[in-house]
Protein backbone atom coordinates (compact mmCIF):
# COMPACT_ATOMS: atom_id res chain seq x y z
CA UNK A 1 0.00 0.00 0.00
CA UNK A 2 2.64 2.53 1.05
CA UNK A 3 4.90 2.06 -2.02
CA UNK A 4 1.94 2.90 -4.28
CA UNK A 5 1.26 6.07 -2.31
CA UNK A 6 4.91 7.10 -2.54
CA UNK A 7 4.87 6.46 -6.30
CA UNK A 8 1.72 8.58 -6.59
CA UNK A 9 3.34 11.43 -4.68
CA UNK A 10 6.44 11.15 -6.86
CA UNK A 11 4.25 11.42 -9.97
CA UNK A 12 2.56 14.56 -8.61
CA UNK A 13 5.98 16.02 -7.82
CA UNK A 14 7.15 15.31 -11.38
CA UNK A 15 4.15 17.24 -12.71
CA UNK A 16 4.91 20.15 -10.38
CA UNK A 17 8.57 20.18 -11.49
CA UNK A 18 7.57 20.15 -15.16
CA UNK A 19 5.16 23.02 -14.59
CA UNK A 20 7.71 25.04 -12.64
CA UNK A 21 10.33 24.63 -15.37
CA UNK A 22 8.10 25.29 -18.40
CA UNK A 23 5.05 27.43 -17.56
CA UNK A 24 5.36 31.03 -18.68
CA UNK A 25 8.84 30.48 -20.12
CA UNK A 26 9.91 33.14 -22.60
CA UNK A 27 13.15 33.59 -24.44
CA UNK A 28 15.98 31.15 -24.87
CA UNK A 29 15.65 27.75 -23.16
CA UNK A 30 19.41 27.84 -22.71
CA UNK A 31 18.86 30.67 -20.21
CA UNK A 32 15.49 29.68 -18.75
CA UNK A 33 16.33 26.10 -17.81
CA UNK A 34 19.58 26.81 -15.91
CA UNK A 35 18.02 29.86 -14.22
CA UNK A 36 14.93 28.01 -13.04
CA UNK A 37 16.89 24.82 -12.42
CA UNK A 38 19.06 26.51 -9.80
CA UNK A 39 16.00 27.75 -7.90
CA UNK A 40 14.39 24.34 -8.26
CA UNK A 41 17.47 22.74 -6.72
CA UNK A 42 17.25 25.13 -3.75
CA UNK A 43 13.57 24.31 -3.24
CA UNK A 44 14.32 20.59 -3.35
CA UNK A 45 17.14 21.07 -0.84
CA UNK A 46 14.77 22.82 1.58
CA UNK A 47 12.18 20.10 0.94
CA UNK A 48 14.73 17.51 2.04
CA UNK A 49 16.00 19.37 5.10
CA UNK A 50 12.86 20.76 6.75
CA UNK A 51 10.64 17.64 6.96
CA UNK A 52 13.57 15.40 7.87
CA UNK A 53 14.54 17.63 10.79
CA UNK A 54 10.90 17.84 11.89
CA UNK A 55 10.34 14.07 11.81
CA UNK A 56 13.55 13.45 13.76
CA UNK A 57 12.71 16.10 16.34
CA UNK A 58 9.19 14.78 16.85
CA UNK A 59 10.57 11.26 17.25
CA UNK A 60 12.93 12.10 20.10
CA UNK A 61 10.36 14.33 21.82
CA UNK A 62 7.53 11.85 21.14
CA UNK A 63 5.26 14.78 20.35
CA UNK A 64 3.72 15.45 16.92
CA UNK A 65 2.96 19.10 17.68
CA UNK A 66 6.50 20.29 18.41
CA UNK A 67 8.95 21.24 15.66
CA UNK A 68 12.41 22.85 15.73
CA UNK A 69 10.88 26.14 14.55
CA UNK A 70 8.23 26.18 17.26
CA UNK A 71 10.95 25.35 19.80
CA UNK A 72 12.84 28.54 18.96
CA UNK A 73 15.35 27.66 16.20
CA UNK A 74 13.91 30.35 13.92
CA UNK A 75 13.90 32.88 16.76
CA UNK A 76 17.54 32.01 17.41
CA UNK A 77 18.36 32.65 13.74
CA UNK A 78 16.73 36.09 13.78
CA UNK A 79 18.52 36.92 17.05
CA UNK A 80 21.91 35.94 15.62
CA UNK A 81 21.21 37.90 12.43
CA UNK A 82 20.15 40.98 14.40
CA UNK A 83 23.18 40.71 16.71
CA UNK A 84 25.55 40.46 13.73
CA UNK A 85 24.07 43.57 12.12
CA UNK A 86 24.09 45.34 15.49
CA UNK A 87 27.81 44.58 15.96
CA UNK A 88 29.08 44.83 12.38
CA UNK A 89 26.64 47.38 11.03
CA UNK A 90 24.26 46.93 8.13
CA UNK A 91 26.69 48.11 5.46
CA UNK A 92 29.53 45.88 6.67
CA UNK A 93 27.20 42.88 6.84
CA UNK A 94 25.96 43.49 3.30
CA UNK A 95 29.54 43.84 2.06
CA UNK A 96 30.40 40.36 3.33
CA UNK A 97 30.57 37.75 0.56
CA UNK A 98 27.37 35.76 0.20
CA UNK A 99 29.17 32.54 1.09
CA UNK A 100 30.74 34.29 4.08
CA UNK A 101 27.31 35.37 5.35
CA UNK A 102 25.98 31.84 4.88
CA UNK A 103 28.87 30.13 6.64
CA UNK A 104 28.78 32.66 9.48
CA UNK A 105 25.03 32.25 9.99
CA UNK A 106 25.14 28.45 9.79
CA UNK A 107 28.14 28.19 12.11
CA UNK A 108 26.73 30.50 14.78
CA UNK A 109 23.23 29.03 14.57
CA UNK A 110 24.40 25.43 14.78
CA UNK A 111 26.87 26.19 17.58
CA UNK A 112 24.29 28.08 19.63
CA UNK A 113 21.67 25.36 19.07
CA UNK A 114 24.03 22.60 20.15
CA UNK A 115 25.15 24.51 23.25
CA UNK A 116 21.55 25.26 24.20
CA UNK A 117 20.02 21.82 23.71
CA UNK A 118 23.17 19.91 24.61
CA UNK A 119 23.26 21.70 27.96
CA UNK A 120 19.58 21.03 28.55
CA UNK A 121 20.03 17.35 27.76
CA UNK A 122 23.07 16.96 29.99
CA UNK A 123 21.16 18.49 32.88
CA UNK A 124 17.74 16.94 32.32
CA UNK A 125 18.90 13.50 31.11
CA UNK A 126 15.66 11.57 30.69
CA UNK A 127 13.37 14.52 31.41
CA UNK A 128 12.69 15.45 27.79
CA UNK A 129 9.62 17.50 28.73
CA UNK A 130 11.81 19.80 30.81
CA UNK A 131 13.93 20.39 27.74
CA UNK A 132 10.84 21.16 25.67
CA UNK A 133 9.41 23.67 28.13
CA UNK A 134 12.79 25.32 28.60
CA UNK A 135 13.23 25.52 24.84
CA UNK A 136 9.90 27.30 24.45
CA UNK A 137 10.87 29.76 27.20
CA UNK A 138 14.18 30.41 25.48
CA UNK A 139 12.31 31.04 22.23
CA UNK A 140 10.32 33.78 23.95
CA UNK A 141 13.55 35.17 25.43
CA UNK A 142 15.24 35.18 22.00
CA UNK A 143 12.36 37.16 20.51
CA UNK A 144 12.44 39.65 23.38
CA UNK A 145 16.20 40.26 23.02
CA UNK A 146 15.80 40.52 19.25
CA UNK A 147 13.10 43.17 19.65
CA UNK A 148 15.32 45.12 22.04
CA UNK A 149 18.28 45.08 19.62
CA UNK A 150 16.08 46.03 16.67
CA UNK A 151 14.91 49.12 18.51
CA UNK A 152 18.50 50.21 19.11
CA UNK A 153 19.85 49.91 15.56
CA UNK A 154 19.59 52.43 12.76
CA UNK A 155 16.37 52.26 10.67
CA UNK A 156 18.42 51.52 7.54
CA UNK A 157 20.12 48.61 9.30
CA UNK A 158 16.74 47.42 10.55
CA UNK A 159 15.66 47.19 6.91
CA UNK A 160 18.54 44.75 6.32
CA UNK A 161 17.30 42.64 9.23
CA UNK A 162 13.77 42.66 7.86
CA UNK A 163 14.84 41.56 4.40
CA UNK A 164 16.75 38.58 5.78
CA UNK A 165 14.27 37.62 8.53
CA UNK A 166 11.52 36.26 6.27
CA UNK A 167 11.45 33.23 4.03
CA UNK A 168 12.27 34.07 0.41
CA UNK A 169 11.60 31.45 -2.25
CA UNK A 170 11.63 33.88 -5.17
CA UNK A 171 15.06 35.30 -4.30
CA UNK A 172 17.47 32.47 -3.55
CA UNK A 173 21.25 32.84 -3.63
CA UNK A 174 22.11 30.05 -6.05
CA UNK A 175 25.84 30.49 -5.34
CA UNK A 176 25.22 28.85 -1.97
CA UNK A 177 23.74 25.66 -3.40
CA UNK A 178 26.95 23.65 -3.48
CA UNK A 179 28.05 24.27 0.10
CA UNK A 180 24.46 23.96 1.36
CA UNK A 181 24.01 20.68 -0.52
CA UNK A 182 27.23 19.27 0.95
CA UNK A 183 26.32 20.18 4.53
CA UNK A 184 22.73 19.01 4.19
CA UNK A 185 23.78 15.87 2.33
CA UNK A 186 26.05 14.77 5.18
CA UNK A 187 23.29 15.33 7.75
CA UNK A 188 20.70 13.57 5.58
CA UNK A 189 22.98 10.58 5.12
CA UNK A 190 23.34 10.19 8.89
CA UNK A 191 19.57 10.65 9.33
CA UNK A 192 18.79 7.91 6.79
CA UNK A 193 21.35 5.63 8.41
CA UNK A 194 19.52 6.06 11.74
CA UNK A 195 16.07 5.29 10.33
CA UNK A 196 15.78 1.90 12.03
CA UNK A 197 17.11 3.27 15.33
CA UNK A 198 14.48 6.00 15.13
CA UNK A 199 11.78 3.32 15.02
CA UNK A 200 13.17 2.01 18.30
CA UNK A 201 13.45 5.47 19.89
CA UNK A 202 9.82 6.18 19.05
CA UNK A 203 8.78 3.30 21.34
CA UNK A 204 9.87 5.26 24.41
CA UNK A 205 12.89 5.51 26.68
CA UNK A 206 12.37 2.30 28.65
CA UNK A 207 11.47 0.15 25.66
CA UNK A 208 14.37 1.50 23.60
CA UNK A 209 16.77 0.77 26.46
CA UNK A 210 15.45 -2.79 26.77
CA UNK A 211 15.99 -3.28 23.03
CA UNK A 212 19.66 -2.30 23.35
CA UNK A 213 19.48 1.35 22.31
CA UNK A 214 21.11 4.17 24.28
CA UNK A 215 18.45 6.93 24.23
CA UNK A 216 20.67 9.69 25.65
CA UNK A 217 23.40 9.22 23.06
CA UNK A 218 20.94 8.71 20.20
CA UNK A 219 19.00 11.84 21.21
CA UNK A 220 22.17 13.94 21.15
CA UNK A 221 23.07 12.52 17.73
CA UNK A 222 19.62 13.39 16.41
CA UNK A 223 19.88 16.93 17.79
CA UNK A 224 23.18 17.43 15.94
CA UNK A 225 21.50 16.33 12.69
CA UNK A 226 18.47 18.53 13.36
CA UNK A 227 20.65 21.56 14.15
CA UNK A 228 22.62 21.08 10.92
CA UNK A 229 19.53 20.69 8.71
CA UNK A 230 17.62 23.59 10.27
CA UNK A 231 20.70 25.83 10.12
CA UNK A 232 21.29 25.15 6.43
CA UNK A 233 17.67 25.53 5.32
CA UNK A 234 17.07 28.65 7.43
CA UNK A 235 20.27 30.36 6.31
CA UNK A 236 19.47 29.50 2.67
CA UNK A 237 15.86 30.74 2.38
CA UNK A 238 14.99 32.18 5.79
CA UNK A 239 12.74 30.90 8.62
CA UNK A 240 9.41 29.17 7.93
CA UNK A 241 7.72 28.46 11.23
CA UNK A 242 4.97 26.01 10.26
CA UNK A 243 6.26 24.31 7.10
CA UNK A 244 7.62 21.26 8.90
CA UNK A 245 4.51 20.82 11.03
CA UNK A 246 2.22 21.11 8.00
CA UNK A 247 3.96 18.59 5.74
CA UNK A 248 4.77 16.05 8.47
CA UNK A 249 1.15 16.13 9.68
CA UNK A 250 0.03 15.39 6.12
CA UNK A 251 2.64 12.62 5.87
CA UNK A 252 1.21 10.95 8.97
CA UNK A 253 -2.21 11.04 7.34
CA UNK A 254 -0.92 9.53 4.09
CA UNK A 255 1.22 6.87 5.79
CA UNK A 256 -0.27 6.23 9.26
CA UNK A 257 1.79 4.07 11.62
CA UNK A 258 4.54 3.77 9.02
CA UNK A 259 8.20 3.18 9.79
CA UNK A 260 10.69 5.99 9.33
CA UNK A 261 11.93 4.35 6.13
CA UNK A 262 8.50 5.22 4.66
CA UNK A 263 7.60 8.32 6.69
CA UNK A 264 10.76 10.27 5.79
CA UNK A 265 10.41 9.90 1.98
CA UNK A 266 6.67 10.63 2.24
CA UNK A 267 7.25 13.85 4.20
CA UNK A 268 9.98 14.94 1.77
CA UNK A 269 7.74 14.34 -1.27
CA UNK A 270 4.82 16.24 0.29
CA UNK A 271 7.11 19.13 1.22
CA UNK A 272 8.57 19.27 -2.30
CA UNK A 273 5.06 19.28 -3.80
CA UNK A 274 4.02 22.05 -1.41
CA UNK A 275 7.02 24.26 -2.18
CA UNK A 276 7.37 23.67 -5.92
CA UNK A 277 3.65 23.40 -6.67
CA UNK A 278 2.82 26.39 -4.48
CA UNK A 279 5.56 28.53 -5.98
CA UNK A 280 4.44 27.56 -9.50
CA UNK A 281 0.81 28.48 -8.84
CA UNK A 282 1.63 31.77 -7.11
CA UNK A 283 4.27 32.91 -9.61
CA UNK A 284 3.19 31.49 -12.98
CA UNK A 285 -0.57 30.92 -12.75
CA UNK A 286 -2.07 33.51 -10.38
CA UNK A 287 0.71 36.10 -10.76
CA UNK A 288 0.25 37.05 -7.10
CA UNK A 289 2.75 39.05 -5.08
CA UNK A 290 1.88 37.18 -1.86
CA UNK A 291 4.93 35.21 -0.67
CA UNK A 292 4.50 31.45 -0.44
CA UNK A 293 5.75 31.53 3.15
CA UNK A 294 2.69 33.55 4.20
CA UNK A 295 0.32 30.95 2.76
CA UNK A 296 2.29 28.10 4.35
CA UNK A 297 2.34 29.75 7.77
CA UNK A 298 -1.40 30.43 7.52
CA UNK A 299 -2.20 26.79 6.72
CA UNK A 300 0.41 25.48 9.15
CA UNK A 301 -0.93 27.65 11.94
CA UNK A 302 -4.40 26.24 11.36
CA UNK A 303 -2.99 22.70 11.50
CA UNK A 304 -1.12 23.54 14.72
CA UNK A 305 -4.29 24.82 16.37
CA UNK A 306 -6.20 21.77 15.14
CA UNK A 307 -3.65 19.35 16.58
CA UNK A 308 -3.52 21.31 19.84
CA UNK A 309 -7.32 21.26 20.24
CA UNK A 310 -7.46 17.60 19.27
CA UNK A 311 -4.89 16.78 21.95
CA UNK A 312 -6.79 18.78 24.58
CA UNK A 313 -10.04 16.96 23.81
CA UNK A 314 -8.51 13.55 24.54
Amino acid sequence: MYPRRLIGLAAVLAICVAGYMTLGAQGSWGFVLPFRGAKLAALLLVALAVPTSTVLFQTITQNRILTPSIMGFDALYVLILTALIFVLGGQEYVRLPVIGQFVLNVGLLMGAALVLFGTLLSQARQDIMRMILTGIIFGVLFRAVTGFLQRMIDPNEYAVVQVNSYARFGRIETDLLLIAAVLAGIALAFAWRMRHRLDVLELGHDTATNLGETPQRATLQVLVIVAALVSVSTALVGPIVFLGLLVVSLAHQVTPAARHAVLLPCAVLICAITLIGGQTVLERVLALSTPLSVVIDLLGGAVFLGLLLKGMSR
